[in-house]
Parts: C-alpha cells; structure tokens; sequence
C-alpha cells in the first residue's frame, strides 16, 4: 500500500458511518452567549451530520427584541439572557425546522488542567428553559410553525460526555441518527473551534509584533465572549479601533510558550505560580471559565508592556462579574497599566457618552502610554527576538 493510499483510508469514514444527506433538516441556532465563543463548533457539527443548512439569528438589536421577544421573558436576569427571546422569536420567521438552543453547562477553555473548573454561569446555561416558556406560554409558537424546539445540554469541559447528550437530545428530531455519527460530527466540531481558536490567536500576536515594532500601544478588553454582540457590547471596541488604537481580546491571546515564559518565568521560578497558566496566586475559586480567563487576561495585560489600558465590559445585573471588579482592576493597576470599565451596560446605547469616555481614554492613552511601556519593560528580560518583526 502507498503512503497516499493510506492517507486516504485514514481520512475516510468508519464503515457504517457514512455521511447521510439529510438536506430536509433545516437548523436554526440563536446567536446568543456562550454561542460567540463556540459557534465554529455548531457549523461543522451540523454540517457533518449532513443537514440542509444552519441559519444564526442575526446581531442583538433594540428592534430584534421589540419585534421578536417584548413580553416572552419569564424572569429577571441581565439583558443579554433576556435578549434571547428575540434571537428565538426571529428564528420563528425564518426558513428552519429545527430550533437547537443549546444549554452549555460548561466550555472549552485553554486553562483547563490549571483550574478548578471551565463552568458556565448559571442563569446562562439555564436560559434557553426559561425563554422557552416565553413561547409555550399563550400556545405553543414552535408547534404553530412546525418547528422542533431542542436544548441539548451540553459539557464541552467534558468532551468524552458530549456525544451522548447530543445524540440523545437530537434524535428525537432527527430519528435516523446514530451514535457513531454524532461522535464524529463532535470531532469535526472540536477540529474546526480549535482552527478557529488557532487562527484569532496568531492574528493577535500578529497585532502584538506589529506594537513590539513601531512601539505602540494597544488596548485589552476584558469581558464576556457575548460582548463581542454589537447589541451587547455597543461596538465599544471599534470606537477604540477608529481612533488608531489596536485592541486585543482576552480570549485570543496568544498562548506560545516563549511568550509566556518571558511574561511569567520569574513567577515560576520563584514558585509563585506552577505554570504560566496558573491563576491561583490571585483567584483561588476558579471554577467559572469565563472568569478564569478574564484573571489571566488581566495578568497578562498587566506584564505585556505594550497594553498600556486595560477596558473592562460588564453587563447590567451580571451577577458572575461582581466579585471580579476589585481583584481584576488591582492586578491591572498594581503594574502601573491604566484601568478602565464600562459597567451596567443594557440594551440601549448612549452613543454620546460612549464616545466621550473613548475620547476621554484615548486622550491618557496619548499622555502616558510611551511611560508605561517604558516601565514595563524595565521589569522585564530582554524583549524575545520573536516579537521583532524586521
């Protein structure tokens, strides 16, 4: 047998799991949450299970939530859970017939092994229950469109267990699907998030070199993956962008080991961490994964001496983000990098005062930002030839 021969067989199919077209499924899946982070993962799952086509909600909008969701909410919660009946009642007026709202119990996160756990916050992973009832409430709007409501519960920190909660979740819907097809549609899934993660991360060391070079500043935002919404986050993001600031999201920082090294080797050295990964010098109760990485973002914000201000998004009512705002704002500021938030945000946007605070920051960002880097680096090793780009 060719060495191409066997890359071939190898790429191929387990016998009995052949890829079954079944272009009849037409799945829509809200835009909402913990989806901003995992969406990579829902395209390449469905599409290897061979369905029709995946329809997203679109953007989080005033209009969205007046047009589709004013008075489906069931409870009280922050506004992007509540702004998941308009993502819902939307998806009711598209071409779908099949609604998959998944209830993420906990995520993929590149801390794992480091913490105590990657959990999702508690009102989000219940959501997709609560809003439902919105629409069971006066009848049953799914049944009305002929539209199957499914919320697998889903433990991506446990990706042994995944495959059983999908299948048992989808095949009521879906009756002719196989257990050993869902297990390969989550490994498709699982490459093509991990691609994702891949490709943000090296375009976000990318931006680092391109600072490193010219020695300028960047800003890092300090949120949840959902505030990346438009609706969620007002764009506060680009407003730093138009005015030539570089932002970097903590989510997709780079992760290379020479990186992390420079940035926390004296801290292992000196025991004070395990890892460069390692959180516990600072947050002990680490269980919630968008927590976790938002501490470790704050960390690496504040030893990379070209982010000179750190932005931190929290939403209005945000329960998980409460007790973060001391330490996060103490580990960013005891560096001497500037500490900024935009908390209670809700779902209307006051443009104006948005844009006066940005305008505000980008002002200390052009005052101080060359003595903060200057400060930085003093405390640091000399700088790795990988971040110059010549």
């Amino acid at each position: 047998m060719s060495f191409l021969t066997s890359l071939t067989l190898l790429k191929r199919r387990p016998s009995g799991t052949e890829r079954k077209s079944r272009e009849w499924v037409k799945v829509g899946i809200p835009r909402f949450l913990n989806v901003w982070g995992t969406a990579p993962f829902w395209t390449a799952f469905f599409q290897s299970l061979g369905v029709g086509k995946v329809v997203f909600s679109s953007e989080t909008s005033e209009e969205q939530y007046r047009t589709y969701g004013k008075g489906r909410v069931t409870m009280d919660s922050c506004y992007p859970v509540k702004a998941l009946a308009g993502h819902i009642g939307e998806l009711l007026h598209k071409d779908i017939n099949l609604l998959v709202v998944p209830m993420i119990y906990s995520l993929p996160s590149f801390l794992k092994g480091y913490v105590q756990d990657t959990l999702s916050c508690t009102r989000v992973m219940m959501a997709p229950e609560n809003i439902k009832a919105g629409f069971l409430r006066e009848g049953d709007e799914f049944a009305k469109r002929g539209i199957r409501y499914v919320s697998p519960f889903v433990p991506f920190g446990e990706p042994e267990l995944l495959p059983l909660y999908l299948y048992r979740a989808l095949r009521s819907a879906i009756e002719d699907i196989t257990m050993e097809e869902v297990k390969l549609a989550v490994e498709e899934g699982f490459k093509a998030l991990r691609e994702f993660d891949r490709k943000a991360r090296e375009l976000s060391l990318k931006i680092i070199r391109w600072c490193t070079t010219n020695n300028r500043p960047a800003v890092l935002i300090l949120a949840r993956p959902y505030h990346m919404d438009p609706g969620i986050g007002h764009e506060i993001d680009a407003e730093f962008q138009l005015l030539g600031y570089p932002v970097l999201w903590y989510n997709y920082l780079p992760l290379e080991d020479w990186l992390l090294n420079w940035l926390f080797g004296k801290d292992v050295e000196e025991g004070r961490i395990r890892h460069p990964l390692d959180i516990s010098d600072v947050w002990t109760s680490s269980y919630s994964s968008n927590t976790n990485e938002i501490i470790w973002g704050a960390k690496f914000g504040s030893r990379l001496p070209w982010i000179t201000a750190v932005i931190r998004l929290s939403s209005y009512e945000c329960g998980m983000d409460q007790p973060t705002f001391t330490p996060v704002q103490r580990i960013v500021e005891s560096s001497g990098t500037m500490f900024f938030k935009f908390g209670e945000l809700d779902e209307t946007k006051p443009s104006g005062s948005v844009r006066i605070r940005v305008e505000t920051i980008a002002y200390y960002l052009q005052q101080y930002s060359q003595k903060i880097i200057e400060a930085k680096l003093k405390r640091l090793p000399p700088v790795p030839h990988q971040l110059v780009v010549y």
